[in-house]
């Protein structure tokens, strides 16, 4: 059964990079432009993984995330934090707000695949 992940980020450059990465790696990928379209996304289609940019128009990634992990029927989903944000310490928010995972941008497809397939085994 494929994978679906949803990409939660505002770049169109950047969503069409990891769609495509996904779609050739046997993925199927929803997306959302902003925190609260990815919010309703992850509450209606419940996919098996979230690619979260943390800045974002309106709600970051940050409160999107803590808002997942805190609904019962979404919190078992893995979060990977996809962020410029790459100063020491931002790691640790992503963290703390819920991710599971951290990569930062410009990004490695190598690592990102890495990344999704050790949370989706």
């Amino acid at each position: 059964m494929t994978k679906r992940i949803l990409i939660i980020e505002d770049q169109q450059d950047n969503r069409q990079i990891m769609h495509d990465l996904l779609s050739a790696s046997g993925f199927e990928s929803i997306e959302a432009t902003t925190g609260e379209e990815g919010l309703a996304l992850a509450e209606r289609e419940k996919p098996d993984l979230i690619l979260m940019d943390i800045q974002l128009p309106g709600m970051d990634g940050y409160e999107v995330t803590r808002r997942i992990k805190a609904n019962a029927a979404l919190h078992h989903i893995p979060i990977i934090a996809v962020t410029s944000y790459a100063l020491s310490g931002d790691d640790q928010k992503a963290f703390a707000a819920g991710c599971d995972g951290y990569v930062t941008k410009p990004v490695s497809p190598r690592m990102l695949l890495g990344k999704i397939k050790e949370y989706l085994r």
